[in-house]
Order: C-alpha cells, then structure tokens, then sequence
C-alpha cells in the first residue's frame, strides 16, 4: 500500500512538473512573438536591434529573475543542494520557469515602445532593475499575498484582486513603464514636423502577422496553464481566451477600417484583456471583453500617436497598459454571477488593484530610467538614429545585397 501512495504521488507530480513544463515553453515561444512582432513594424534599418534586444533582454532576465527577483516575490531561493532542489520531480524549479517567462516579457513589452532610439547597454541595465526588483515587488503583493493588500481588501471588500494570468501584474505593468520610458526619451527624430505626424511604414508586414499569431499560440499557454496543475486545469479559460481573442480581432478590423496593423493587434488586445478572468467569466463575457479591448487598442493608439504626440512604436501603452487595466476591471465586472461569471470578486477591488499596479509601474518606470538617463544616457545619438541601430550598433544590416 506504501507503494502505491508512493508511486500515485510521483504520478502526480511528475504530471503537475510536465504540465508546467509545457506552460513555460508555451510562454517562452511566445518571446519569438515579440520579436517578430517588433521586428516587422519598426522601419528596415532597426530589424537587426529589435532581434537582439529580445534574445538579450531574456537572458538578463531569466538570471536576474532566478537569484533575485523570485525571492523578493515569493520567498524562495535555490542556493541549495541539487538533490534537494530535484525534489517533487523538480517541480519547484520548473515553476520558477514558468513565472520567470512571465517576468521576461516586461522587458519585451517595453522594448516594442522604446524602439529604433533606445541605447544598447542601458536598455539592458534597466531590464536587470525592473525584472529583479519592479516588476517582483507587484508580483508578490498580488500572487503572494505580501505586504497583506490581498487581505485587506478581502476583508474589505469581500475579494481580494483577481488575476488569474496577469492582465495587470504582467501586461499593464509592461505597458506602464514602457510609457514612462517612452516619455523620457522622447520621439523618433522626423517623427512630428510642424506638429503633424509623418508616418513612419512597417518594414514587413508579413513579420508583423507572423510575431501575432506566434503570440497567440502561445497565448493559451499564458493563460491556459496559469493553473500550474493539472487538477487546476479548465477548459473554460481555454474557451474564453478564444472568444476574447476573437472579439478583439473583429473589432480591431472594423475600428481600424482593415489597416493589417491594427487588424494583427487586435487579437493581442483582446487576449491582454482577458488573462484577468479568464478563469471566471462566461464566454459571452469574454467575447464583449475582447471586443471592447480591440475598439479600445485602435482609439488609443491613434489618439496617442496623432493627438498627444507619445510615440510608442507598437503601440504597447495602449495594447498592454490600457488594456491590460481594462482587463482587471472587466473581471470585477464578467466575473460576476449576475453576468453568468464564476463570481467571488469585487469591482472596487480589481479597480484598486488595477491602479495599484499602474502606481508601481510608473514610479519604478521613471525612477529606473530616470536614473540610467542621468547617469548613462538612455538615446541614441542624432547620428546613430539616422543611421540607424542595426548599422550603429550591431554594425550589420538585417539583409545583405551581395
């Protein structure tokens, strides 16, 4: 009988290692999403640049992350003995991978923003502040209970702030200090000419198309195995990712009147959006989410780009910081039983944790760049920028004609 238990318990999680497993190479899949989804829209001479920054970004990333910022958001560290660490079939371990692709993709996000200006060096300083202390500090007062917020406000509020696979802890945080950054450095040169926006084409389009949809595979990853068991799986996170991805690309496609951009951007929008509560609305709910979010995506980028002259290159502000916020608020709002959700949240709780995260993102976006500006530089220089970062910076071309 001690070795059926035995057996059944190395079953089980030898099963939960391999399902998070999958997760987190889902995830890390979708960094090859990032890129290309930068790399497409940023003009030729920055292709080289945005490719490099995603692979180098992840790397700080992941070892910043291992040492320092799973620590501070959940207490755990991994100077012990291998033997030790091989325990549970190593779960701990792959779980830390998991939630380190997660962290990863801050840095990923804002890089979309700052593209073709940003310096080499100092953007790679900034992903090692932000992924070990930024972005793990709202990490851990969200999925770890620290400093007591969640406790609070469920005491308070009957519901502590639901994020299900991080509308708010990973995408409005990115999108945040992305815009932090984004101000700091300021526009593209030739960007705005007598305050009139001179546009600046895609360098591929089929890149572009092929960043979405690589994103949104590995989307279901994202959300779909934020369980991180297999007990803890639902298909209805599966079938509301759907529906909001959808509803973000029909609405994306109508408000953007076909532009490929925004078309592609859309399904991103919706899924964005809808990793808060994707565990608790109905279907319907998460349809309207999408398309709220892909109408909202369209509006915002074009009113930040023409109207209030903030040149965010993806457009990652609107994508994932409003977005993103929107998101927590539609699950206080879809996850309601009276609206066919799951229920067990509170409006005024995701709104507070909402802002909450938009707070920490903007004060540690404009502290650490803030900082590294005044200390290092954070832009290229007149002549780099013409030339562009590929040539500047990496000294080739993303083709050659020979």
């Amino acid at each position: 009988m001690e070795n059926m238990h035995s057996a059944m318990d190395s079953l089980v999680h030898g099963s939960n290692t391999l399902f998070i497993l999958m997760g987190a190479i889902l995830v890390l899949a979708m960094h090859a999403g990032f890129a290309f989804l930068e790399v497409g829209t940023v003009r030729h001479k920055n292709q080289v640049n945005a490719l490099s920054k995603i692979l180098s970004d992840f790397a700080i990333s992941a070892l910043v992350y291992f040492f320092i910022g799973y620590w501070i958001a959940y207490g755990v560290n991994f100077l012990q003995p291998a033997a030790a660490l091989a325990a549970d079939q190593g779960y701990a371990l792959v779980k830390c991978f998991f939630l380190l692709t997660f962290a990863a993709a801050i840095p990923a996000i804002i890089s979309g923003g700052i593209a073709e200006r940003a310096r080499f060096v100092p953007q790679l300083c900034a992903t090692a502040l932000i992924v070990a202390f930024v972005y793990p500090f709202f990490e851990g007062v969200v999925w770890n209970g620290n400093l007591g917020l969640q406790a609070w406000l469920q005491a308070r509020f009957g519901a502590p702030f639901h994020d299900f696979a991080g509308s708010v802890v990973v995408h409005a945080m990115g999108g945040w200090l992305a815009l932090a950054a984004v101000l700091l450095l300021g526009a593209r040169r030739g960007r705005y000419r007598d305050g009139r926006l001179v546009a600046f084409a895609p360098s591929s389009i089929p890149f572009l198309a092929l960043g979405s949809w690589i994103l949104i595979i590995g989307w279901f990853g994202f959300n779909v195995m934020s369980a991180q068991t297999l007990q803890g799986v639902s298909g209805l996170v599966a079938i509301n990712s759907l529906m909001a991805m959808v509803g973000g690309t029909l609405s994306a496609l109508l408000a953007g009147r076909n532009d490929p951009g925004f078309l592609h951007n859309g399904p991103l929008a919706g899924l964005v959006a809808v990793c808060a509560g994707s565990d608790l609305m109905h279907p319907v709910g998460a349809l309207v989410t999408g398309l709220v979010a892909g109408a909202l995506f369209v509006w915002t980028f074009t009113a930040a780009q023409n109207r209030w002259k903030i040149d965010d290159v993806l457009g990652v502000w609107p994508l994932h910081g409003l977005c993103g916020v929107w998101g927590g608020l539609a699950c206080g709002v879809f996850g309601q039983a009276a609206l066919g959700g799951i229920g067990g949240v509170s409006l005024v709780s995701q709104l507070l944790g909402s802002l909450l995260g938009v707070l920490v993102a903007l004060a540690g976006g404009f502290a650490v760049y803030g900082a590294i500006r005044a200390l290092h530089g954070l832009r290229l220089s007149h002549e780099q920028e013409f030339q562009g970062a590929d040539l500047s910076l990496h000294r080739i071309g993303a083709t050659s004609q020979d």
